[in-house]
């Protein structure tokens, strides 16, 4: 069965202006984002270079959002030139920040997280602590061990947490996205004079785990290898603690099960604590947060697979998950196997980046190495398709294009030529979202540009690209 046929978007403009759909929220929004592929996919939509940036130190883009100077300045990609939303004063280097993440609006996910907030005591009759908890957030993770939680449109600071004097934290992640998030410790190697003295170090890394509607601390956990043995990462994800092995070996527990079983202490942000014999306020310098989830025993353990290189990747419904299988010579593949009894999914199906599935045949997008090579494959969700990074090799220099494909059947859908060259041995990160491309690549010496694609309407006029320092 073929791609059936296209509809009109005059039409569909009408009838949604006539109120012809169901009343139904998600009716009407997917309506919008069907007319939105229809107009990104249409021939005579074209997306140009609108303007380009440099920068000396890393670039990130979040929803909108161009972030420079380790996320201090803020830049909108929606204007056809760099607008500046907000820039915080300069620092020093131990106040930098070290990773961010964007925690939306509660109120445009209120029908995700209902079920909790209606057992939550401030849900029931009352409102959210703060006006700015209906903002939007950014929030950042500093070298020297504070969270803080910023605007998202002004860069003020609105609220700060001193997480602890004892280990570097350094990364940050969602637990459960736009809910709980998970700030995880560089591992422990121990001093140099412990190493050569023989002192060895048992625990690896330190996870700390908050909730963020409003912000609530749930605890912080350590990963001992006195009780995982050798283990090697760790980390948390939908309430799942992963321990990795440099085995190939991944095994599941329970982080509730966790903390209900080995909490020594419940704590609270801003509330007086006395621990170890010191007194101090939970989360402000300079006593910070207690590790208060120290696991004393094995945890029951729910699920273990081996895996190259500890990939793995859990979701779906029903569950399944990810793993490339533990051979050197099967880099690359990946399998997809139902979480109830490890069957293997028997569907040719496509894994992109972001762990996505993609129901399409591989012999629909297939590439030839002597004349493009797929560089980038990922899955817009809201549209429904599926984007492609393929490069190709002319003399030394690399041209790359974006294309999008029906994700039902593989059709090319759209092709969109990158104006600047691509060079393969450099790092690249490519954005479709909605009416926008962005693309960002690293150079050698730290060397990192920007470049911003916007949809337009092909009038036939050439405009001039902006290139900016923003």
């Amino acid at each position: 069965m073929g791609p059936t046929r296209k509809p009109n978007v005059c039409s569909r403009l009408s009838r949604r202006a006539l109120g012809c759909f169901s009343r139904d929220a998600g009716v009407v929004q997917r309506t919008n984002l069907g007319i939105l592929r229809a107009l990104v996919c249409q021939e005579s939509t074209k997306f140009k270079n609108v303007w380009t940036t440099h920068s000396r130190s890393p670039i990130a883009y979040e929803r909108g959002r161009i972030y420079f100077d380790n996320y201090r300045r803020c830049v909108s990609s929606v204007a056809s030139e760099p607008r500046k939303l907000y820039e915080m004063p300069k620092c020093s280097k131990s106040e930098k920040i070290e990773d961010a993440l964007l925690w939306e609006c509660p109120v445009k996910q209120s029908l995700a997280v209902l079920p909790r907030l209606i057992s939550n005591s401030w849900a029931q009759g009352d409102i959210l602590p703060n006006s700015s908890d209906y903002k939007s957030s950014l929030i950042a993770l500093t070298a020297h061990n504070w969270l803080l939680r910023i605007s998202a449109t002004t860069g003020k600071i609105l609220e700060k947490i001193y997480l602890a004097p004892y280990c570097k934290f350094r990364y940050l992640s969602w637990d459960t996205p736009q809910e709980v998030i998970a700030v995880k410790s560089a591992q422990n190697r121990g001093s140099a004079v412990a190493r050569q003295a023989g002192i060895q170090q048992h625990v690896l890394l330190y996870l700390a785990v908050f909730r963020v509607l409003p912000f609530s601390l749930v605890g912080i956990l350590e990963i001992n290898k006195k009780i995982f043995g050798n283990v090697t990462d760790a980390t948390l994800s939908h309430g799942i603690l992963i321990v990795m092995y440099s085995s190939g070996l991944v095994r599941l527990y329970s982080f509730q099960t966790i903390a209900e079983q080995f909490m020594q202490q419940k704590l609270d942000l801003g509330c007086a604590c006395r621990w170890g014999g010191t007194t101090g306020t939970v989360g402000e310098a300079p006593f910070g947060i207690p590790c208060n989830i120290k696991i004393t025993d094995m945890p029951p353990l729910l699920f273990e697979v081996s895996s190259l290189e500890n990939a793995f990747q859990i979701g779906g419904h029903p569950w399944h998950y990810i793993v490339t299988p533990n051979k050197k010579k099967q880099k690359g593949v990946f399998h997809i196997c139902a979480l109830k009894d490890n069957s293997l999914n028997e569907n040719v199906l496509t894994v992109t980046a972001s762990g996505r599935v993609v129901k399409k045949s591989f012999n629909l997008l297939d590439d030839d190495p002597e004349q493009e090579t797929f560089k980038i494959v990922d899955y817009e969700d809201e549209l429904d398709l599926l984007s492609v990074v393929a490069v190709t090799q002319i003399d030394a220099e690399g041209k790359a294009h974006l294309d999008f494909h029906c994700n039902e059947y593989g059709t090319l859908l759209k092709s969109i030529p990158l104006v600047e060259s691509w060079d393969v041995t450099y790092s690249h990160e490519v954005y479709f979202d909605r009416d926008l491309v962005l693309h960002i690549e690293q150079k050698p010496n730290r060397v990192f540009s920007c470049y911003v694609y916007q949809m337009i309407c092909d009038t036939g006029e050439e405009e001039e690209t902006i290139n900016r320092s923003c």
